[in-house]
């Protein structure tokens, strides 16, 4: 058996989302497991924050760049951008999200046409320019796309949320099929409810809390560092024969009846 299956030393991660929540705690858990970080979110301060906090539990290098992938037409030039500052990136996690919550029936074409950019294009874009990074190098690679219990079900008022995050599992096996010739491993993590800062709203509603607990049969939120373990692995060359799959990491949610 390999030695250093989980180790990530000189390899460089790139993790959209990463200021926050999952972002962040994935960012951090590769960094502890050896690699550089970059990270891409909207809000400077918070990405500054991001950055001390993985300088203050790993001696690896950070970098942070602001910018809203909802911009979709200037990610190649950003992407380019971080290969000349990072000198290159071998994992890519697609962890940045948005979402807009309404009546299937009442659901704006512009609200939808925002989540379906940040969510499904802009990974798909960030991905495609990862492609040609790694095909240029001639360099295997990672790609790790962050999903969600509605890769697999739905629930009322996610109507845009959803058929995204449906979408991104369904890229997921393209790309995986596709990239393998290039020895680009493309798979999923799948969260259940996860305790965040965006999900503190769902969480503070007794009703809605109550819900997910009885739906949950660990019978408890997850936590962003709940995620990392399953990150790390997919990242890693423990799973150089695993590709095209999602991992739902969920408390036993899809396993329970």
């Amino acid at each position: 058996m390999k030695s250093g299956l989980f180790n990530l030393s000189g390899k460089t991660a790139l993790v959209t989302g990463g200021s926050r929540g999952i972002g962040l705690a994935v960012a951090k858990g590769l960094a502890q497991n050896g690699a550089g970080v970059a990270i891409i979110a909207r809000d400077k301060d918070r990405l500054q924050a991001a950055k001390q906090q993985i300088q203050e539990c790993s001696d690896k290098k950070v970098w942070i760049f602001s910018f809203d992938l909802g911009d979709t037409k200037g990610i190649e030039a950003l992407f380019k951008d971080i290969i000349s500052e990072t000198g290159r990136i071998d994992i890519l996690i697609n962890c940045a999200g948005t979402t807009a919550r309404a009546p299937a029936e009442d659901v704006d074409l512009e609200a939808w046409n925002q989540v379906m950019q940040v969510n499904l294009t802009a990974a798909f874009v960030i991905s495609q320019a990862f492609c040609r990074h790694r095909k240029q190098l001639n360099k295997a690679g990672r790609i790790i796309n962050i999903g969600s219990l509605m890769c697999q079900g739905a629930r009322p008022t996610t109507v845009a949320y959803a058929s995204s995050k449906g979408g991104l599992l369904m890229l997921t096996k393209s790309l995986a099929v596709e990239w393998a010739k290039y020895n680009i491993n493309v798979n999923a993590i799948g969260p259940g409810f996860i305790a965040t800062d965006l999900t503190a709203k769902l969480q503070a509603d007794e009703d809605f809390n109550r819900w997910v607990l009885s739906k949950t049969p660990l019978e408890r939120w997850g936590q962003p560092g709940d995620i990392v373990g399953t990150a790390v692995f997919l990242a890693s060359s423990a799973s150089d024969f695993v590709t095209g799959q999602i991992v739902y990491v969920d408390g036993g949610w899809l396993a329970a009846l």
